[in-house]
């Protein structure tokens, strides 16, 4: 009898694993202890972050910390209750904070963001899911060109891989953008880009392209893991047990808890993300946009408007702070003061974050378990191609791309 693979986790980087399995001619069986698509691959921004190449931990966050931290108008919260726990994390992310670690993590962010949506449109090939991306130009906003000058390194990063952005100031700003008031008072937009006009109905499309290839999803909590000679044999849950020779581990912020039941301490923390949305809105971007103040994703989705960024540190048990959302609520009006709308809705999410910026792709080991997590932003972006590359490593097909920078093994020997 054929034992499937089993994937644990049904957010975009499981359901990508699971088809793209499924096109090696794999049984795939896909586990999640809730609905497919209810944790950070639901509220994200929507955007196809291709340009996301610089990690949050570049050096000069040394400088931007100590303000953040006192500015009550700054993206960035801490639950301080938390700091104790948080502190061996948060070291070591601050130690990748300098030149050499931040050059390697762009160098490896580069070939897993950069085609990635044309890595969406080739999951989605042949397929209503495909109906769900959108190509567009994306913009940054800016107070002012000074400002935009300030962020010349993370410009001169993308001019690397070929985006150059055309920049607007003053009227012009409106004229490419109606949207934006007079606190924006220069836009840089690059073309090429792309976003999903809805998260939530783009992963219930996957998932009936995974259901009608074969696939079969089990809502279950795994409980545990057993082996057999050093090699994975079977995945116990709060629904039954079952038996396989792979399986991958792509849960998102809760992966932590499952690599604790293999023995294993991952340094992961959750980076808590809001969104807001804004619905039936009198008026949307003509493109999805980041507003570098206060950090959040601006994107159009069917007819409604989703704000979503911000970044607080707290891990997973405390609900939701007010103060981001304020802070976005406030950042939007001040953006767009000639929007009207409806009503909004709030959401909050967890962002699984290694202290290196990048995610954990690949075996453990020779145990047959697989990893795919810890993409922090960039999951929705990069969860067709990390899906690839997993498939095609089981498939013992060779990556085209160097996976060291992504070794799971990285944080166990």
């Amino acid at each position: 009898m054929v034992k499937p693979v089993i994937v644990i986790g049904a957010g975009i980087c499981g359901i990508s694993t699971a088809i793209w399995l499924q096109r090696s001619n794999f049984e795939v069986l896909l586990l999640d202890k809730a609905k497919p698509g209810a944790g950070a691959s639901y509220g994200n921004a929507g955007l196809l972050a291709q340009w996301a190449i610089v990690p949050v931990n570049e050096p000069s966050i040394w400088k931007q910390i100590p303000r953040y931290l006192i500015d009550p108008m700054s993206p960035l919260f801490l639950k301080w209750s938390y700091l104790p726990k948080l502190t061996p994390w948060l070291i070591k992310f601050l130690q990748n904070a300098n030149s050499s670690n931040s050059n390697r993590t762009i160098e490896a962010l580069i070939p897993l963001l950069t085609d990635s949506v044309q890595q969406h449109k080739s999951l989605t090939e042949g397929t209503a899911a495909a109906s769900w991306i959108a190509d567009s130009k994306f913009s940054y906003a800016y107070r002012s060109l000074k400002d935009f000058h300030k962020d010349s390194f993370g410009w001169e990063c993308k001019k690397k891989v070929g985006m150059i952005p055309e920049v607007f100031t003053g009227n012009l700003v409106q004229e490419v953008e109606p949207i934006c008031g007079s606190f924006i008072n220069c836009l840089a937009v690059i073309s090429g880009q792309g976003h999903i006009v809805n998260p939530m109905g783009y992963i219930s499309e996957l998932m009936k392209v995974f259901v009608h290839n074969g696939g079969k999803f089990v809502s279950a909590k795994v409980e545990d893991f057993g082996f057999q000679n050093e090699k994975i044999s079977t995945v116990y849950t709060d629904n039954g047990h079952f038996e396989c020779d792979k399986a991958i581990i792509t849960a998102g912020i809760w992966s932590k808890e499952l690599m604790r039941k293999l023995g294993l301490n991952i340094p992961l923390e959750a980076e808590r993300g809001y969104h807001v949305v804004y619905k039936n809105a009198s008026i949307l971007p003509r493109n999805p946009m980041m507003m570098t103040i206060g950090k959040f994703g601006v994107t159009p989705m069917e007819g409604d408007l989703r704000c979503a960024g911000t970044v607080e540190l707290g891990g997973i048990k405390f609900g939701p702070s007010k103060a981001p959302i304020k802070l976005l609520r406030r950042r939007v009006a001040e953006a767009f003061p000639k929007m009207k709308y409806d009503r909004t809705e709030e959401w909050l999410g967890f962002r699984p974050t290694a202290p290196d910026s990048l995610p954990l792709i690949g075996q453990l080991k020779e145990s047959g378990v697989y990893t795919a997590f810890g993409h922090q932003h960039i999951g929705m972006t990069s969860g067709p191609k990390t899906g690839r590359l997993i498939s095609d490593t089981i498939n013992n097909s060779l990556p085209n791309i160097d996976m060291s920078a992504y070794d799971p093994n990285r944080f166990t020997l």
